[in-house]
């Protein structure tokens, strides 16, 4: 096994298989988003022809819906699989949250909890793509003054609760919709049946993993976990590389893999942060380079899948820094494909 090049084709790193950024999102499951000008280039670089129109396109449209679930941050879904993930992950998710609102000395009682969400819900269904001062018009129009790290909260609760979801794609800044406006109501999905779906698509598009990189990544409880891949049944197995047991599903990719590609990756990919054990791919000596303790990511470059450098993605020129190698002007290529992607 070569657990390097299996992650690049699972992720659609290399010899990617979609055209649509939304099937991207549905084939990932989920996909960090905290970053929120990148956020279109973790998507769009795994798809055949990368474009940040076809991404805002797909965004604006509500086929991929942006929100806090996983973990409490920030995550692209598709609109798919937005009810089901609600559903899944919104309970544990809003229970991490309270535990950062408690650290920080937030309470906020269900009272004064849904009356803002009220306000927020009107606010977005008046606006179609409400921004966070637009809120902040609306609860000062009726004698409400929230200070920024409260609100922020309050936004955070309404996405989880699945009322705010994402809005219209703008530059630099979040908007956000009422969902019901944005995403179709879906049946109630069972919930073995929706752990199933989730674990199929964590390992089917990160494999090699192992059960702990699926519950951090998740979020969810152990005993959720270990359901989920109980669920797949023998559509997934194990296999040993270096003392390490490894999940594999029955269908995963071996080939296409081409020694010699370089990847520009942006902060937060799921590349890196869709596990909880990096060393694979990321020497461990050099793990400041790429992430620090407190979960800041910095934008990063792979050759042949292994991190050996940062880039800057906000440059007009390529701005390359090795920790691995000695690598001269070996990104150009990639830094073409990424400025065609902008459309410049």
């Amino acid at each position: 096994m070569n657990p390097v090049s299996i992650r690049l084709l699972s992720q659609q790193l290399v010899a990617p298989q979609f055209d649509d950024p939304a099937k991207v999102v549905e084939h990932m499951g989920a996909v960090q988003a905290q970053e929120y000008r990148m956020m279109q280039w973790a998507v769009e670089m795994r798809t055949r022809k990368p474009s940040a129109k076809a991404f805002k396109q797909a965004f604006d449209s509500g086929r991929i819906i942006r929100l806090h679930l996983m973990r409490g941050t920030w995550q692209l879904v598709s609109a798919e699989d937005y009810w089901m993930m609600i559903g899944l992950c919104a309970h544990k998710a809003i229970a991490v949250t309270k535990g950062w609102m408690s650290s920080n000395k937030i309470s906020i009682p269900d009272e004064e909890l849904m009356r803002i969400r009220e306000i927020l819900a009107q606010t977005a269904a008046d606006e179609g793509s409400a921004t966070k001062e637009d809120f902040v018009h609306a609860l000062a129009s009726k004698g409400l003054q929230i200070d920024n790290h409260r609100l922020s909260y309050h936004i955070r609760m309404a996405e989880m609760s699945g009322t705010l979801c994402s809005g219209d794609l703008l530059p630099m800044k979040a908007t956000y919709a009422l969902t019901a406006d944005k995403v179709k109501p879906s049946p109630n999905m069972d919930r073995d049946e929706a752990l199933m779906i989730f674990t199929r698509k964590y390992f089917q598009s990160r494999q090699p993993t192992t059960l702990e990189d699926f519950v951090w990544w998740s979020g969810l409880n152990v005993s959720d976990c270990r359901r989920g891949i109980e669920l797949l049944s023998d559509r997934i197995h194990l296999e040993k590389w270096k003392g390490r047991e490894f999940y594999l599903t029955d269908n995963c990719r071996t080939r296409g893999f081409r020694k010699g590609k370089y990847l520009m990756l942006p902060p937060y990919d799921e590349y890196l942060i869709g596990y909880k054990s990096r060393d694979i791919v990321l020497p461990p000596e050099y793990r400041h380079k790429a992430h620090n303790n407190s979960g800041i990511f910095q934008p990063i470059i792979a050759q042949d899948g292994i991190i050996c450098g940062n880039w800057a993605p906000f440059k007009e020129e390529p701005q390359a820094e090795f920790f691995i190698g000695n690598h001269d002007n070996s990104i150009q290529k990639e830094w073409s494909r990424y400025k065609k992607f902008q459309g410049k």
